[in-house]
């Protein structure tokens, strides 16, 4: 049979997302199919491939996108903050196939069951190695979040994704939630596992008492005769959203002017493309874009978006490409510059979803994977309980196993309100799945996981989810820290995301009564970034509480009433 053009492809997906048939891969495969989706035609003479925030993911999952992202002021109506149907359309993305299931939340479910799971190291590895195999030269950049996420990830302290990232073929990387390691960790992986074979790059760390660099600022390298620049952004708030005791002397931020200066000296060595590898979250890349001159593209990370097509930012020397590339494994962009005369005449960007059933798995990552979760295997696939509903993490107040989660730890510690923190990392369960201690670990797998039980004034627990959501909706995005609402159990509020700090919770209840500002409630959390916090990890709390149901019924999500976001794109 002859080979099917891409659209021909598409098409064939579409109906058989119809009729909720199953892909099978070898079939698809045999009869030539397979690698319609996977045909991205080589461009020009600069070939970037990106991915960011796997959290650890090695074997292919399931991931649902959110159907709540809201954007406001003037990020309103624009990527990232769209969900659903709207992104379908400002994308011309078809609705019901192939593409429509990997980018948007919409008919999950059933969509998951025919296209199959996605992401895993070993299908990832086959897809990097067919689009370098016409790209000389193609640089493959790491935007972080890379050694955190799953059990084994926490128990190898980053191990296991750093020989898997080797064996990948990383080029560059840079970094967020590897730094919950501690400075030592890190410093260790970058000075010994990565020396000579992977750049960490971070233009914006440096050392708290005299401002010397942590990490290279940029690495600058010589792609079929072009110089290109790949500059380095860690997470600008890490001491903020993560514990300040674990990297105690070290200094992050945005830092704009640096940025500036780092890509004037790049120029000035020569670099004809600039690129930046961040971890901003995208919101920060755009308007860092249209404030630093002279970077052709921003290849982002940290807010888990995965947008099909660059936003274009004009600036005051030109302008700035920005991308997202999702998270979990589930994505890889291809960037490719076409550079005549030291200058970028053209580009083609495409976003290509990792679909385990339609790549085939790398044998020599597969025995990688094999090998590192042998001596886990059995505590890994212990089965929990059974969930009825789908559980899913990602939107900016709640998901259903953020729920489960709080359910657990306030039933477990006896209290009258749950927070659990807004993290969008997380794989998904499917409806009459076992749920193993892997998954569960999937959600919970951090250096500082104690669960704990706070007594807190009503007065306290406005403020805390006053502070919250400025962190999600203050309209200046470099004051945004780019994860989701604190999830919360128990208790009923109003939010208005368009109202001034101090002003946007509204009408807080528990059990129908309004909180008194003066009373003392108990309050069970997760996940305290103070030094010296104890308790028993979140995963033991929420295993017993599993262990004990056998039968998880389908959640029901404590979400806040929302006021002034009608007809907002960003919520579906």
């Amino acid at each position: 049979m002859s080979s099917m053009n891409r659209r021909e492809f598409l098409q064939l997906l579409a109906a058989a997302s119809a009729t909720g048939m199953a892909l099978d891969a070898r079939s698809v495969w045999a009869a030539g199919k397979g690698d319609a989706l996977y045909q991205v035609p080589k461009f020009g003479n600069v070939h970037l491939l990106h991915f960011t925030d796997c959290h650890a993911q090695l074997l292919p999952i399931h991931f649902r996108e959110p159907s709540v992202n809201l954007g406001l002021a003037g990020a309103t109506g624009k990527a990232p903050h769209l969900v659903g149907e709207h992104l379908l359309k400002a994308f011309g993305i078809k609705p019901a196939g192939i593409e429509a299931h990997a980018f948007t939340y919409l008919n999950f479910e059933k969509a998951a069951k025919t296209y199959g799971k996605v992401g895993g190291f070993a299908h990832l590895a086959t897809l990097v190695k067919r689009l370098r195999a016409d790209r000389p030269g193609a640089l493959l950049l790491d935007g972080g979040d890379t050694w955190q996420g799953s059990a084994t990830a926490l128990w190898s302290k980053g191990q296991d994704m750093v020989d898997a990232c080797k064996l990948l073929g990383v080029d560059i990387m840079a970094g967020h939630w590897e730094f919950t390691l501690g400075d030592k960790r890190v410093l260790e992986i970058v000075e010994k596992d990565f020396k000579g074979k992977i750049d960490f790059v971070a233009q914006n760390i440096k050392t708290s008492d005299f401002g010397d660099k942590v990490f290279e600022p940029y690495s600058l390298r010589e792609m079929n005769g072009v110089k290109v620049a790949v500059i380095g952004q860690a997470f600008p708030y890490t001491p903020i959203a993560n514990p300040r005791w674990m990297i105690p002397e070290w200094t992050f931020g945005i830092q704009d002017d640096n940025m500036q200066k780092t890509v004037d000296e790049v120029r000035a060595k020569g670099a004809q493309v600039v690129v930046v590898l961040s971890h901003n979250g995208m919101d920060v890349d755009l308007k860092m874009a249209s404030r630093v001159t002279g970077i052709d593209a921003i290849l982002g990370g940290h807010t888990h978006d995965g947008v099909p097509q660059p936003s274009v930012v004009k600036n005051a020397g030109g302008q700035t490409l920005v991308t997202n590339a999702g998270s979990n494994g589930k994505f890889l962009g291809v960037l490719d510059f076409d550079v005549k005369n030291g200058k970028i005449s053209d580009f083609r960007y495409k976003l290509l979803p990792v679909f385990s059933n339609l790549l085939p798995a790398d044998a020599e990552m597969s025995a990688l994977i094999d090998k590192v979760r042998a001596p886990h295997k059995a505590k890994l696939e212990e089965k929990l309980a059974v969930s009825e509903g789908l559980l899913y993490r990602r939107g900016n107040f709640n998901g259903s196993w953020d729920q489960l989660i709080l359910d657990a730890i306030m039933e477990v510690q006896g209290a009258d309100i749950g927070f659990s923190p807004g993290f969008r990392w997380g794989s998904t369960i499917l409806p009459g799945q076992a749920i193993t201690f892997e998954h569960l670990m999937d959600q919970t797998a951090i250096t500082y996981p104690s669960a704990t039980l706070t007594e807190m004034k009503g007065e306290q627990i406005k403020s805390i989810l006053e502070d919250v959501g400025d962190n999600l909706f203050n309209p200046d995005p470099y004051y945004q820290q780019g994860g989701d609402m604190v999830r919360v159990g128990g208790l009923e509020y109003t939010c208005h995301p368009n109202a001034k700090i101090g002003n946007r919770i509204q009408d807080m209840r528990l059990g129908g009564k309004p909180l008194d500002a003066d009373k003392t409630y108990k309050v069970a959390g997760w996940a305290p970034v103070a030094e010296g916090a104890k308790g028993e990890p979140v995963w033991d709390v929420v295993a017993r509480y599993l262990r004990d149901k056998k039968t998880i019924t389908p959640r029901k999500l404590n979400l806040p009433k929302l006021v002034g976001m009608k007809g907002n794109p960003g919520i579906a």
